[in-house]
């Protein structure tokens, strides 16, 4: 008996969207993965406009939003892990934002 070993393949994001709710990654191998905005608080602030400038890092290992300054890595979503920026940091993005 003859057994082979499973292709593992990075998972790499291929499109991105942020909807009122969620950030929904498309990832190359034809997964969806949606998690709640306010785990990314940068983007839950950004305008619809911000959100929707966004460009792949790599080669789909992530996600960047130049005008929120804002990353997100596929292995973050796929772990469940949401923005590691400390509260005094979003605070003071914030408040740039109002001056």
């Amino acid at each position: 008996m003859s057994s082979s070993v499973p292709e593992v393949r990075e998972a790499l994001a291929q499109a991105a969207r942020v909807t009122d709710d969620a950030l929904v990654v498309d990832l190359v191998d034809g997964r969806t993965v949606t998690v709640p905005l306010p785990w990314y608080p940068r983007l839950l602030h950004g305008s619809p406009e911000e959100r929707a400038k966004w460009r792949l890092v790599g080669r789909g290992e992530g996600i960047h939003w130049p005008e929120l300054d804002e990353d997100v890595s596929v292995a973050a979503l796929l772990g469940g892990r949401g923005s590691a920026e400390t509260a005094e940091s979003l605070r003071r993005w914030l408040e740039s934002r109002t001056e």
